[in-house]
């Protein structure tokens, strides 16, 4: 049991760095009142010391390495946000192995070696916490891991990227294209430079590995995720999804049914009175179901300096409880696991071709769907007495893998231009 203060070293002072040590500085007494924990920013490592930042420490604050961290007595719990993977997690190994508690904002550390390193943490019997690695500063681990410790949850599916949220806000508002609105992300610093990993869906697939060992017990590997991004939307289909009653987000959806564990990341038609189509712009929300508790809906704002150090000081305070003693360190034991295929799952599709503008062409399309087990609950047929035109449908509930087959089909006829898109909906309640 520690007594006294707990020394706290932070690796890596980028923006969540700086927040975090200037809450931890400003915000000592409150802390220590609210928490009886009395917490110290002993040291930071970074590539330059000598680099201008955004806050001003003094010279001996700056470690030369990270074994003069780990070789400190005075320092209880190492803080790493330094991003990236291999040397990011090559730290938290040695800090744990060095017994000192961990907390990290680093989803794609959680996401391909999470296993690893819940496994070192419980066989050291120091705390690992990673509150900020999904959601930014909206608290969405401590209630999954404490407050619904007895609920059987059954899905969690939420927004958990707020830059494509951001995107699709922008599409449906204000009619504009992905790349203008992409654009106009990159230049108001929502989007990188290289926007990869947040329009194709990595980065929330990413976070729902981890909100998919919280929800169900299971550790299922990145590469066993189904992942789509948002690169396909046209704002035809947010026209046409409104007129059906939907608005387009992308969805991180982890289910427990009855084949499996489905996890998936891709683009979903909700309903326009679905708690989750109200959230917009760069906010995150989590919609949790269990048979317990019912539905609950987590939101906030999901990235920022001072939301995601917000997370990770909370995580900083709950490390530093468990070394005072004053909290018990829960180890949380995960199995290993598969996802359902996809292609085995089941759900209701909005589907876009672009087809010929003559008679019959529907009655083509339908006699090879109904061929593969898909029925149609509605149709938009648009003619504009153009070469080719929009026809839009949205199934019934129906096997992926037979739509998909049925679409293979339907795509090789000659009426049919192009299978433009293919969006799974979600209907709610």
């Amino acid at each position: 049991m520690k007594e006294g203060k707990i020394g706290v070293a932070i690796l890596g002072l980028g923006t969540v760095g700086i927040g975090v040590v200037d809450i931890l500085s400003k915000n000592r007494a409150m802390i220590f009142n609210r928490s009886g924990v009395d917490l110290e920013v002993k040291k930071v490592l970074v590539r330059n010391p000598n680099k201008k930042r955004d806050i001003d420490l003094s010279p001996e604050m700056y470690a030369k390495d990270l074994e003069e961290i780990l070789q400190d007595q005075d320092i209880d719990i190492v803080v790493e946000l330094i991003g990236g993977l291999e040397v990011a997690k090559e730290y938290i190994v040695k800090a744990l192995e060095a017994k000192k508690a961990v907390v990290t904002a680093n989803k794609a550390v959680l996401a391909h070696f999470g296993a690893e390193l819940f496994d070192l943490a419980r066989k050291n019997e120091v705390p690992l916490y990673y509150e900020a690695s999904v959601g930014g500063g909206i608290p969405l681990i401590t209630p999954l891991t404490e407050s619904l410790v007895g609920n059987t949850i059954t899905s969690v599916m939420g927004i958990i990227n707020g830059t494509t949220n951001y995107i699709l806000t922008k599409m449906t508002t204000e009619g504009r294209s992905f790349a203008e609105v992409l654009d106009e992300a990159q230049s108001l610093g929502y989007a990188e430079a290289d926007p990869t990993a947040d329009v194709d869906g990595l980065d929330a697939a990413h976070k729902l590995t981890v909100l998919v060992a919280l929800a169900f017990d299971t550790h299922i590997q990145l590469s066993d995720l189904h992942c789509e991004g948002i690169r396909k939307i046209d704002t035809m289909d947010i026209c046409f999804a409104k007129d059906l009653g939907y608005a387009i987000k992308l969805l991180a959806v982890g289910k427990k049914t009855e084949l499996g564990i489905e996890a998936r990341v891709h683009p979903t038609l909700i309903p326009l009175n679905h708690p989750l189509a109200s959230v917009n712009n760069v906010f995150n929300a989590v919609f949790v179901e269990s048979e317990e508790v019912g539905e609950l809906m987590l939101y906030g704002r999901g990235a920022g300096r001072y939301p995601t150090a917000s997370a990770v000081v909370g995580d900083i305070v709950s490390a530093a409880r468990v070394l005072s003693g004053s909290k018990t360190l829960l180890p949380r034991k995960f199995v290993k696991g598969k996802a359902v295929p996809v292609t085995e799952t089941a759900g209701s599709f909005y589907v876009r071709l672009m087809v010929e503008d003559r008679p019959g062409v529907l009655g083509e399309i339908a006699n090879i769907l109904g061929k593969n087990g898909v029925s149609v609950a509605s149709v938009i047929q648009e003619g504009r007495a153009q070469d080719q035109v929009p026809l839009v449908f949205v199934t019934h509930e129906v096997n992926y893998g037979g739509l998909c087959q049925g679409l293979k089909t339907i795509g090789g006829l000659s009426c049919v231009k192009d299978v433009a898109n293919v969006i799974r909906v979600e209907r709610g309640k």
